[in-house]
């Protein structure tokens, strides 16, 4: 089944432009998007081939089953409530029996979750693209040697520094775990290279540090500290960091580098949408998803806005949909058993 068959087979109930262009948010450079709804051949549907949604390759077209669309207007999913609100001047075709279907039917509470749940993710993630953009991590990846410290007086000095002033390799040291402590290490060195000492490390890409066999007669040269969680979270941010650098978006990215700002202004601009909606859904009970305030949106996709402010606008609307929650008298859950009889009843005409 393709979009195509579709369209040949007169299958499609709703068919309407959504995305930046339905939001009132188009620039000359925005795609076009089409969402819609569809209903399956009668045998398909109670045959075997029940097909959900059916999307071309690069998903800007997008068609649900109508039987998965209510589904998930039940859900109160947000891209699935803003198709059936779409303006009227974005539908490209309609069948009668979509009417049945109204927006104000189907929001309850659980759009608090779902809509400002979303958002809140968004500001989360925003917070660590923050982060990675100010706080770059090198390719060259450190090894465990950089999270090591030989005690000195009063303080520490990096191990690599000490070997360094003190003409000592790391491959002729060899350490021993003093009890009671964690991370702590007596470190002999062989000057002769005679007692195989095995090293700090054993080669560069070790997560831990070696300990040798050292004769009782030996005697220490140094105390080494070895902070093994600092080297795991270091791990970690390297990975998540070129995790990042590899899976980015470079035009977005590069947009994100001309303005200047530490955030994904584009991400942003629709998370602040995504926000405003949530608390228009509680002030008012119903959903208009052409927005007011486009030159402010736009503002903020254009990187015009500080990290700082914008997060500061997001905090308003989140403490505000907390409020208009707290005193909506829109249902917790939406009547399922209206919206079955609707479904049934839409099916029926579909199938007689």
């Amino acid at each position: 089944m393709t979009i195509q068959t579709l369209k040949n087979k007169n299958l499609i109930l709703l068919e309407t432009i959504s995305g930046s262009r339905s939001f009132g948010l188009a620039t000359e450079n925005s795609d076009t998007d089409i969402r819609g709804v569809y209903y399956l051949p009668k045998e398909d549907f109670f045959g075997l081939n029940y097909i959900p949604q059916i999307s071309n390759e690069t998903n800007d077209i997008t068609y649900y089953e109508i039987g998965r669309f209510i589904e998930l207007l039940q859900k109160n999913n947000p891209n699935i409530l803003e198709v059936l609100a779409s303006p009227e001047d974005c539908i490209q075709h309609k069948n009668p029996l979509m009417d049945l279907l109204k927006p104000e039917d189907f929001l309850t509470k659980l759009c608090k979750d779902t809509f400002a749940g979303y958002a809140i993710s968004q500001i989360k993630k925003a917070k660590g693209l923050n982060k990675k953009i100010l706080n770059p991590i090198d390719k060259e990846r450190k090894s465990i040697l950089d999270f090591c410290y030989v005690l000195q007086n009063q303080g520490s000095i990096p191990l690599k520094k000490w070997l360094s002033e003190n003409r000592k390799f790391q491959e002729q040291c060899g350490l021993v775990s003093i009890d009671n402590t964690k991370g702590m290490f007596a470190l002999f060195y062989d000057e002769s290279r005679d007692l195989n000492y095995k090293g700090i490390i054993q080669n560069e890409e070790a997560n831990q540090v070696s300990v040798s066999s050292v004769p009782k007669e030996e005697k220490s040269v140094a105390y080494l500290f070895c902070n093994l969680d600092a080297y795991s979270t270091y791990c970690k941010d390297y990975r998540e960091y070129w995790k990042w650098v590899s899976e980015r978006n470079e035009d977005r990215y590069n947009v994100n580098q001309t303005h200047g700002q530490n955030y994904d202004s584009k991400n942003m601009m629709h998370t602040i949408r995504l926000l405003q909606s949530c608390e228009q859904i509680f002030k008012t009970g119903s959903l208009n998803i052409r927005v007011e305030n486009r030159d402010e949106l736009l503002d903020i996709k254009a990187g015009n806005w500080s990290y700082e402010a914008v997060m500061q606008k997001a905090e308003g609307l989140i403490q505000s949909i907390e409020h208009y929650h707290s005193i909506s008298r829109l249902p917790d859950t939406s009547d399922l058993e209206k919206t079955t009889k609707i479904l049934i009843e839409i099916r029926e005409d579909l199938y007689h």
